[in-house]
């Protein structure tokens, strides 16, 4: 009988034992899997915050992400392409604008950029500063002092837009995109990210490729 009872005793530590092993493993896997939630939601924050202006459905299967300056002649030279993938692909495709300030009067203008937004002209005062950028933007003879003229021309309100710039918030916004190009390793605009991947090659070629290549492999 002794040895009976030592047997389920033994028995009974060794179920225990397998049990709390099991419930030790189950937590370890559940805290990992948070762990990695956690770092992929992080990882995403760096593409896009709250801030950030986006175009195209909230739901879309690919998101492109461009790191632009609004002073930067290239970024205007993709700009009309960029359109045109967007309505290729009006279900599919969502463009979120972040900055990365390289020229002298980059901040200044991506300010202008935000004043418009809080009047709900964001992209239509982006096409003005991209449409006459060769004038205000001129690298050897720049002239910011036109950006105010072409917010008027879209109809802000004036008053409004000069109180957004002398507040001066916009910069932290710009300050936020500034670090997180730097830490995704932006060097120079634009720099594109598709679904999170680099775009190696700039044009409008091998950012279709890109979207049609992540959309298939969905």
């Amino acid at each position: 009988m002794a040895v009976n009872r030592d047997i389920i005793r033994l028995g009974l530590i060794a179920a225990t034992m397998v049990l709390a092993l099991v419930v030790g493993a189950r937590i370890y896997l559940s805290s990992q899997e948070a762990q990695r939630s956690v770092e992929l939601a992080e990882r995403a924050s760096i593409f896009e915050r709250p801030h950030s202006r986006s175009l195209g459905p909230a739901d879309a299967r690919v998101t492109v992400v461009e790191f632009l300056d609004p002073e930067c002649e290239s970024c205007r030279a993709m700009h009309p392409l960029v359109k045109r993938l967007l309505a290729q692909y009006p279900s599919d495709v969502r463009l979120v604008l972040r900055y990365m300030p390289l020229h002298g009067n980059s901040v200044y203008a991506a300010g202008a950029l935000e004043a418009a937004g809080e009047q709900g002209l964001y992209w239509e005062m982006l096409e003005s500063l991209f449409l006459h950028q060769p004038a205000w933007g001129n690298h050897h003879h720049p002239r910011p002092e036109l950006i105010p003229g072409y917010a008027e021309e879209l109809g802000l309100d004036m008053r409004r837009f000069e109180r957004f710039l002398e507040a001066g918030r916009y910069r932290e916004l710009v300050e936020i995109d500034r670090q997180d190009g730097a830490a995704l390793g932006v060097r120079g605009t634009p720099t594109f990210f598709v679904n999170q991947r680099p775009l190696l090659r700039l044009g409008y070629a091998p950012l279709k490729a890109m979207i049609e290549r992540e959309l298939a492999q969905q």
